[in-house]
């Protein structure tokens, strides 16, 4: 999982949950309380650019 909103990628702590939808997800990391929206890829791998405070959040970001 990456971080890409900045120029340079940066590697994400480990996903706790991800919810898929179609080529979106949202992500929950462990030991975070924030939610991140991002690509989901065929080989399993996320790319995320927005962060939100909570799910209801960023469900409304979808």
């Amino acid at each position: 999982m990456k971080w890409v909103a900045f120029a340079e990628a940066h590697e994400m702590p480990r996903p706790e949950i991800v919810l898929g939808f179609h080529s979106l997800c949202l992500v929950k990391p462990v030991d975070d309380d924030d939610w991140y929206m991002g690509s989901l890829y065929d080989d399993g791998s996320i790319d995320c650019w927005a962060a939100y405070d909570d799910l209801y959040e960023a469900l409304r970001g979808l």
